[in-house]
C-alpha cells in the first residue's frame, strides 16, 4: 500500500493542531446554543470524532450517509440519502461535519434538506476544501486545509474503500486509480 502512496501532503500533526484551532473556534461560536454536529459518512466520522473530543461545550450528535460516486472516482452529480438522522434538529443549530469538499453538490444538498427541517441555523465544517472544483456555490464556515487537485487519501478519505486508516493526508499516485487530476 505505502508504494501506491505518492506523498505525504498533511502529516498527522498538522491535522491534530488545526482540529484543535477549529475546535476552539466552534466552542466560542457555538457557546451557549443547542448544538449538533453530523458527520457524513464514510469519510467523516475521522474528523467528527477527533473534532468533537476537543468541542468544550455540551452537543449533541448524528450521522448521516450520502454518495454521489458510486463506485468511480468522479461525482455523478445525483446524491442519494443512504442514511438519514435519527435526531431531530429542528430549533437547534446544525454543523455539518465533512472530510473534504469539492464539487459542493452533496453538501448543497445537505444544507437543503436540512434547512426543511427548520434548524436555527445550518453551517458547515470541513477538513479539506478544493474550491477551484466546485460546481455550486456553496459558503464554508469552518475550514481546516485548502488543498490542491489531487487525489487524497487517509484520515477518513478512501479510494475503494482503501486507505481510510492512514494517519496522514496522502496523495495517491494518478496510476492507482487512473486517472491525473482528482476527480473525488
Amino acid at each position: 500500500m505505502i508504494d501506491e502512496i505518492d506523498r505525504v501532503l498533511i502529516t498527522r500533526d498538522e491535522i491534530a493542531e488545526k482540529i484543535r484551532e477549529l475546535a476552539a473556534r466552534i466552542s466560542d461560536d457555538y457557546s451557549g446554543k443547542e448544538l449538533v454536529l453530523v458527520g457524513v459518512l464514510k469519510g467523516g466520522f475521522v474528523i467528527l470524532a477527533d473534532l468533537m473530543r476537543e468541542i468544550s461545550i455540551s452537543l449533541d450528535m448524528d450521522l448521516i450517509a450520502v454518495s454521489s460516486y458510486g463506485g468511480g472516482t468522479k461525482t455523478s452529480g445525483v446524491v442519494m440519502l443512504i442514511k438519514d438522522l435519527d435526531v431531530t434538529i429542528e430549533n437547534k443549530h446544525v454543523l455539518i461535519v465533512e472530510d473534504i469538499i469539492d464539487s459542493g453538490l452533496t453538501l448543497s444538498y445537505l444544507v437543503e434538506n436540512f434547512r426543511t427541517r427548520r434548524p436555527k441555523s445550518v453551517k458547515i465544517c470541513t477538513l479539506l476544501n478544493k474550491p477551484d472544483r466546485r460546481k455550486v456555490d456553496i459558503t464554508v464556515d469552518y475550514t481546516g486545509f485548502f488543498i490542491p487537485d489531487e487525489f487524497v487519501v487517509g484520515y477518513g478519505l478512501d479510494y475503494d474503500n482503501r486507505y481510510r486508516q492512514l494517519a496522514d493526508i496522502c496523495v495517491l499516485k494518478p496510476e492507482v486509480y487512473g486517472g491525473g487530476k482528482a476527480d473525488k
